[in-house]
């Protein structure tokens, strides 16, 4: 089997890989420029992106509105005939402006999770931008594609499965990534296979329907070529990486983040109780250790998730992921994948990417 490129609508990538977004500013315009140069899908992470802006502790919508234009602008330099997109969360408290801002900068794609896109539609009717909802069962992909075509008469142009394996905040129960008070036996837990399997039978009888090729695309704990082939025989067009990409020259990240994926171990892997009322998964560090033995007290709000409630929050996430990205691990969250033990070296994305080529091609049989 031919490993081909990733086709969205009109948009044609030469691999079927899309670097996942990884906020806060750990994939920016560096990374996302590099991959989508290399051939890949390159996606920048929205979340409080203007972290770097002189004036964020004060304005950090209008920071992050700038960093927006600035980022996607710096990446298209990298790769202007490559395929840019961003991740914008859901549970962001200015979605609709972020989502807006990206579309008016002529960004190619959206990815959106940690909520039900329901509005993305409306933002990108009439424009280039394709968009593509985060699900994490066929349950959600029949939910949010019946949605967007009663309402807004918008088949999805893409859907993103995102597995219990993955990095950063999760789409489960903390129950089935094995937290919470009765978490339940690894065997119980849902696995990418299955999702996978139900999603695809889902999207088939909606593309039936609609008479719309919907790639499928799946995520967390996709680690090499061997992962690769084995979604791409099952029917999936491609697979959303971003672990792995965190352990590249190329990756917005400081040094000593990158080496924190270094050095890890499967024991070092935690799931977290976020602010944001989501498990998620990171590198277990004394930071982590810290706040769940004492609440931090939260000094500075910048209102950036709906749902976060200040008085209660163990600890401003925004000012921890910060913290990280510019290399103070002591005082900040590493968020990872599952298979972030794996990595032992830093290399380049063209090589990654190559590897991963390579890898998946001798899987497929090619």
């Amino acid at each position: 089997m031919e490993l081909k490129g990733l086709k969205i609508g009109d948009k044609i990538s030469k691999l079927p890989i899309i670097q996942g977004g990884m906020g806060v500013g750990v994939s920016m315009h560096k990374l996302a420029g590099a991959v989508a140069k290399a051939g890949g899908i390159g996606i920048i992470s929205t979340a409080d992106i203007g972290y770097q802006e002189p004036d964020f502790e004060k304005n950090p919508e209008e920071a992050n509105l700038r960093a927006i234009d600035k980022e996607i602008k710096a990446a298209r330099e990298i790769a202007p005939n490559g395929i840019i997109g961003v991740n914008v969360m859901v549970a962001l408290t200015h979605y609709a402006v972020i989502v807006k801002r990206c579309v008016q900068n002529g960004i190619d794609l959206i990815i959106s999770g940690a909520g039900l896109p329901k509005e993305l539609p409306e933002f990108v009717k009439g424009t280039k931008t394709k968009i593509a909802p985060i699900i994490s069962s066929a349950k959600g992909a029949k939910l949010i594609s019946k949605l967007w075509i009663t309402k807004h008469n918008y088949v999805p142009d893409m859907i993103v499965i995102e597995g219990p394996e993955a990095g950063g905040h999760l789409g489960f129960k903390p129950e089935e990534v094995g937290s919470g008070e009765n978490p339940i036996t690894i065997e119980e837990r849902p696995k990418l296979e299955q999702i996978t399997k139900e999603v695809l039978e889902e999207v088939h009888k909606i593309e039936e329907e609609t008479g719309k090729e919907i790639p499928v695309v799946v995520a967390g704990g996709v680690f090499d070529g061997k992962d690769i082939a084995k979604y791409i025989k099952m029917g999936a067009a491609g697979v959303q990486m971003a672990t792995r990409f965190v352990a590249t020259e190329e990756c917005d990240a400081s040094e000593k983040y990158k080496q924190a994926y270094i050095n890890a171990k499967k024991e070092d892997i935690k799931i977290i109780k976020s602010p944001v009322g989501m498990p998620g998964r990171a590198i277990e560090n004394k930071f982590i250790k810290k706040v769940y033995e004492h609440k931090e007290k939260v000094t500075r709000c910048y209102n950036c998730i709906k749902t976060c409630k200040v008085a209660e929050t163990p600890y401003c996430i925004t000012k921890a992921l910060i913290n990280a990205v510019k290399g103070n691990l002591e005082e900040g969250l590493i968020f990872c994948g599952s298979n972030v033990d794996k990595i032992s070296e830093i290399t380049t994305v063209p090589k990654l990417l190559q590897q991963l080529k390579k890898e998946t091609e001798l899987c497929l049989g090619v």
